[in-house]
This record gives structure tokens, C-alpha cells and sequence, in this order.
């Protein structure tokens, strides 16, 4: 059988990072995590038409950090921050911390595996045509510059009684290559005759990892290495001693 990894956490450490960074000890972390999911279902929910890709969450002492990549920030925003306000007295009131907001924009929306699902979601629960909405993703992403774009359906397509699965692919996308840079993206189709699920994924190229520095103390650094003092240098030998052998004295 197939054992199929998530894109992300098999690069977690690597070429990508958590979209949470905090830490808590054994008594506070699940407390801390539901309050991370409840922070990001209130944001989705309030800002459905926003077309929010990821929600980055950071902590410290006494405050809330939340980053939000939007392909729409005028949306998010509002006229003259109202909703970006509104919505940060209501995550304060509900974690109980200080707040803060960032929005970053999302300037290649054909780029990301979320927002690319999301809208292929969005065209099945309008009865388009699932091939046709296929290849058009897949072709518009690969012209936005990408090098590789998968996008999966399945479900009832087009009203089926048996459901299967279907997908499109252009380029190449490495997924046992650690170091290539690849989106993952899910979003689920209501549809009158059942749910449609959708599956995206975006190849961006190689990240080259940066090296690793080595710490001065390690054990194979050779900062603290002991320099060896020089040899000395060997003792002159002594010279050869040649003794001249006399002929014996013969008697006359």
C-alpha cells in the first residue's frame, strides 16, 4: 500500500517552517493549541472572501502575534483598518492576550497550492466542468512561472454514481526530493449530489540549504584544536671514530 507524506512536514526543519512558533511545556501546550485552532477558524470564518492561503502564529510573554498571507488585503483590512480592528479586539477577547495583526500580501495568487485549490472548489460548486477547470488551473499556474503543477479531484464528478478520481499534471513535481520547494493545498467541494475533494500542488524549484555552522567547542571543529608544539630538532651523530690498523713489527 501506499504511504503518502504530507509535502510540508517532510521538510519541516529543512527548507520550510512551522506556522506556529511558540513553546510551552507539557501543562500548557494543549491548552495553547486549541486556542491556535480556535484563533484561525475565527479568522477563516470572518474573512471567508479574503482568500487567506496560511495563518503564521507567534508568541511571547503576554502577546498574541498572528500573520495573515492574503491574496486580498483590502478585504481583510477594510475601509480605513475598521475590520483589521474589529477583528483584533475580537481575537483579543478571546485568547485573553494582547494581540497584534499583519497582513502580507499574496502577489502570485496562481502560485499557491491553498488559494489554487480553494478556487477549483469554488468552480465545481458552480457545476463548471471539472476537466475543463482542470487544465485551465493547471495551464495558468504554469504560465505564472511555476515548474511543475499537479491539482486531484475526487468524488461524484459531474454528478456520477460512482465516485472516482481524477487529476492534471504539467511539469515535474519531486516529492521525495527534500530540498524542492513545493506548495500542498487542500479544499472540499459541497456540491448538491455530495462533497468533491481537491488536492493542489505547486513545484517552485530547489532550495539549496544553507550549510551548517559548527559550533567552537564541538568535538570536530578545529577552532579549539590544541596546536602540537614543534618537534625538536634530532641530535647531530656522532662522527664514525676511525682507528688505523698497524702492520704487525717483523723481527730482523
Amino acid at each position: 500500500m501506499g504511504q503518502k507524506v504530507h509535502p510540508l512536514g517532510f521538510r519541516l526543519g529543512f527548507v520550510k517552517t512551522w506556522n506556529a512558533k511558540w513553546y510551552a511545556g507539557s501543562k500548557n501546550y494543549p491548552i495553547l493549541l486549541k486556542e491556535d485552532v480556535t484563533i484561525r477558524a475565527a479568522i477563516r470564518a470572518r474573512l471567508r472572501d479574503a482568500a487567506i492561503s496560511r495563518i503564521d502564529i507567534e508568541r511571547s510573554t503576554n502577546q498574541v502575534t498572528v500573520t495573515i498571507h492574503t491574496a486580498k488585503p483590502g478585504v481583510v483590512i477594510g475601509k480605513g483598518g475598521a475590520k483589521v480592528e474589529e477583528l483584533r479586539q475580537v481575537l483579543g477577547k478571546t485568547t485573553g492576550k494582547a494581540v497584534k495583526v499583519n497582513i502580507f500580501e499574496i502577489r502570485y495568487p496562481e502560485l499557491d497550492a491553498v488559494l489554487i485549490a480553494e478556487n477549483v472548489a469554488q468552480q465545481l460548486e458552480r457545476r463548471v466542468s471539472f476537466r475543463k477547470v482542470l487544465k485551465q488551473t493547471v495551464l495558468r499556474s504554469m504560465k505564472s512561472g511555476a515548474k511543475g503543477v499537479r491539482v486531484a479531484v475526487a468524488g461524484r464528478l459531474g454528478g456520477a454514481e460512482m465516485s472516482r478520481r481524477e487529476w492534471e499534471r504539467e511539469g515535474r513535481v519531486p516529492l521525495h526530493t527534500l530540498r524542492a520547494d513545493i506548495e500542498f493545498g487542500r479544499a472540499i467541494a459541497k456540491t448538491t449530489f455530495g462533497t468533491i475533494g481537491v488536492k493542489a500542488w505547486v513545484y517552485k524549484g530547489d532550495i539549496e540549504p544553507t550549510p551548517r555552522q559548527v559550533a567552537q567547542n564541538a568535538p570536530g571543529s578545529g577552532a579549539q584544536r590544541p596546536v602540537a608544539p614543534p618537534a625538536p630538532a634530532p641530535a647531530p651523530a656522532p662522527a664514525p671514530v676511525t682507528v688505523a690498523s698497524t702492520p704487525p713489527a717483523v723481527g730482523v
